[in-house]
């Protein structure tokens, strides 16, 4: 355990009684344990080495943790046919759990150095993956994605962004101006059809595996907007595309969707101009949060290289915003704090 550093020796502690009444089930080596991954969140990942394997262990102080979501969640999505890990232990009083290991290849390496044929196939059984998810989870059970929790998410945009990033103060004419914003996002994400909504089905969170990719990250799943997840994968925080493969790929998933009946409740499932807008939508009110989530990461957390993406997320809320004569007032907004994207022009390279 001497390459794992512990702010709190007390839990290494803790861990270290945990793993101990493990061990005989399991054949451990909790000598061989060591970091696997960095999370947003208080959470982390470590890895060990076992009779079967290695093994993913999840740090996730109770404090500030919850894992019961986790494992309910993680269970719906085995039953779905998905690749969730499997979990061979836990404790949510204390805050642990081991893990099936899923691997060493996330998404996001894996794109970064595959050719377009090799990316197409990977993003391509995404796709399939989430919409298998969202045909067959049952969406009652979770939280609700409804219109104060998209407002609370938009404010994290002005709280971390705005205010603390750029010290800018709004006017009265700015603040109407905002709220004028709102109102499109809000509208547009809740009148859509409501399913289990992964809330960060992002290349990150996705592991290479075969047949369909193992899924991470799901315990905050909710009941949602059905383009949030969709346009969560095609415009990601940490890789862009060039728009011509997102369309294709988001053509590809509207015609899956339709198939599996997931469009036949709302009066706009068989205009995917009308879904593109709402992926779009979608889109933008989740880069605005992650524009604050990242900027209170840097000042709140310590973790400044998330700040590194803060362009890319910029240019994808310009971008939409001035797509659309609706966004105006926002895209107002947003040349106040990056005047150079909306006047000079922008790339997501």
């Amino acid at each position: 355990m001497s390459t794992v550093s512990w702010p709190d020796p007390a839990r290494a502690e803790v861990l270290h009684h945990w793993l101990q009444g493990l061990e005989p089930a399991l054949g451990l080596r909790a000598d061989t344990l060591r970091p696997a991954s960095e999370d947003a969140s208080t959470r982390r990942y470590l890895r060990l080495d076992s009779a079967r394997g290695p093994l993913v262990l999840m740090d996730a102080p109770p404090a500030s943790n919850d894992l019961r979501p986790f494992l309910q969640v993680g269970a719906q999505l085995k039953q779905a046919g998905l690749h969730a890990p499997q979990v061979l232990a836990s404790s949510t009083e204390l805050g642990f759990m081991l893990l099936e290991d899923l691997g060493d290849t996330p998404y996001l390496q894996a794109l970064l150095q595959a050719e377009p044929k090799e990316a197409d196939r990977l993003m391509r059984a995404a796709i399939g993956a989430l919409v298998q998810w969202q045909s067959r989870a049952d969406a009652n059970s979770l939280p609700a994605y409804d219109e104060a929790f998209v407002r609370r998410e938009l404010q994290i945009f002005v709280d971390w962004c705005v205010l603390k990033e750029h010290g800018r103060q709004w006017s009265a004419q700015q603040q109407n101006w905002w709220e004028m914003s709102c109102k499109v996002l809000v509208h547009s994400m809740l009148d859509q059809p409501m399913v289990a909504m992964h809330r960060d089905y992002m290349v990150r969170n996705l592991m290479v595996c075969e047949p369909l990719p193992g899924i991470l990250d799901f315990q905050d799943m909710v009941r949602g907007p059905i383009c949030y997840d969709i346009a969560s994968l095609l415009r990601d925080a940490f890789i862009s595309w060039d728009e011509e493969r997102e369309l294709d790929w988001a053509i590809r998933y509207w015609e899956q969707a339709r198939r599996a009946g997931l469009l036949s409740s709302c009066d706009f499932g068989d205009d995917f101009g009308e879904v593109w807008r709402r992926i779009e939508w979608c889109g933008l009110q989740r880069h605005l949060k992650i524009l604050g989530i990242f900027c209170r990461l840097k000042h709140r957390d310590g973790k400044p290289r998330y700040a590194e993406d803060l362009p890319r997320l910029f240019a994808y809320a310009i971008k939409v915003s001035t797509r659309y004569v609706e966004l105006s007032p926002l895209t107002q907004l947003l040349q106040d704090l990056r005047g150079s994207l909306v006047q000079d022009g922008f790339s997501l390279r």
